[in-house]
Formats: C-alpha cells, structure tokens, sequence
C-alpha cells in the first residue's frame, strides 16, 4: 500500500554534482538495493554537495563525509551488506558520521525492532529508538517555515517509531490523523545528533528540503568536530 501525506512546518562510478566550495560535501548513498538512484538524483541539485559517491564497498564507504541509506527492503539490504562485509564498518560509520536512513534505512538504524521476519532483522543501530513496522497532515521541524507551506511526502508499506528510547532523541514529526491501522501522533521523523531518520520517502517527491536540511545538518556536524 501506498500513502500519501503532508508535513508542514517544522552506479560505481563516482557522480560529480557541483564545483567544490568551503561548505561542500561528499555524500554517499548506500547502493545494495531500494530507491538510492532517486536519492542520488535529488543530491545533484544541492548546491553544497559536490560529490555524489554509490557506496557498495567499504572502500567507497571510506570515500565519503556523509551516508543515505535508502528505503527499499531492509532484509535485504542487511544481507547483501553483511556478505559484503559492510555490517561493521557501516555500524562504526554511523557512531561518528552524519547519516540518515528512510523507511527502510530508518528500520535498520534503530537499536531495536519490534515484529520482525523469521530469523530476525539484522540493524546496524546508532538511534536509540524501537521500531514497527505498519502496512495525511503532519507537522515537521526544521523543513518548512508556515502551515501555508507544505511537504509532499510519500508512505510505501512505512515503519513506524513504537518507542523512543533516550533524552537525546528530537521528535521532528508525527501523523496528524489515522492512516490504515495507524494511529495518530505516530512518530515517523527524528533526529539524534548527528543521525536523521524519516519513515517516509522524500526521495520519491520533487521536493529537496529534506535532503537540503540532512546536508546542512551534516556540514554543521563535520565542521564542528574539525573546530
């Protein structure tokens, strides 16, 4: 199923975006499976970004100061991950640089999750948050400026945040009315430092606020722990 809302307020090869600048970054897109093409896209037209990396290797994950990993099918993407030996260097990744997972990214960067597939899901952790999983107007932070001013945004069989688990997780948004079985105020956006997580799919829209916030996020966080 598919379900759309609105949130107001609140393939080796290397791509090359943008002329390098003092406030330019290298951003990287998890390329195992999922929608990492539509988010490589939508960084091409981010004047900070000035490099575009598909991370399919560790080598590559090395190359690159940031990391999207994409919505897709989380199982997945943890097992060609794990057979590919990026379980670990992802998980040392993501304990000091700035990454932001979507729907299925957002599953495999939580601590914890609740109704999982036979055998388990494997995560690679980093935001103390509990997941589940769930087969419309809401309010984000930190994205828009006005409830005149709206963000398109896409739901495709969404996890949904069941618990947040640490002081140091900010809410950014939640369903505003019931969608399917889920409830309102479920959470579906947070931040923890310098890690994003979205349940939704801002990949999916024409609408490049989210990803624009994530890289000035990230900026930010490189250039403070470089000061």
């Amino acid at each position: 199923e598919i379900y759309f809302a609105v949130f107001y307020t609140l393939e080796s090869q290397l791509i090359m975006v943008h002329t390098n600048n003092e406030s330019s970054i290298c951003i990287g897109v998890l390329a195992l499976q999922g929608a990492f093409l539509e988010h490589i896209h939508i960084l091409q037209r981010i004047p900070q970004v000035s490099r575009v990396i598909p991370v399919r290797n560790v080598e590559q994950l090395d190359s690159v100061d940031a990391l999207i990993i994409p919505g897709g099918e989380s199982t997945a993407i943890a097992l060609v991950a794990e057979r590919s030996g990026l379980i670990e260097p992802l998980r040392e990744f993501v304990r000091s640089k700035p990454t932001w997972g979507t729907c299925a990214g957002m599953i495999l960067l939580a601590n914890k999750a609740n109704r999982t597939k036979k055998g388990g899901q494997i995560l690679i952790g980093g935001l103390d948050i509990t997941i589940d999983s769930f087969e419309s107007d809401i309010q984000i932070n930190h994205v828009t400026t006005s409830s005149n001013d709206l963000f398109p945004a896409v739901f495709i069989r969404a996890p949904i945040i069941a618990s947040i688990n640490s002081p140091y997780v900010e809410v950014l948004a939640r369903l505003q009315c019931t969608t399917g079985e889920t409830d309102v105020s479920a959470i579906v956006a947070v931040k923890q430092g310098h890690i994003l997580a979205t349940a939704f799919h801002p990949e999916l829209t024409n609408d490049d606020r989210i990803h624009g916030f994530f890289v000035k996020l990230a900026i930010d966080f490189l250039n403070e722990t470089k000061s």
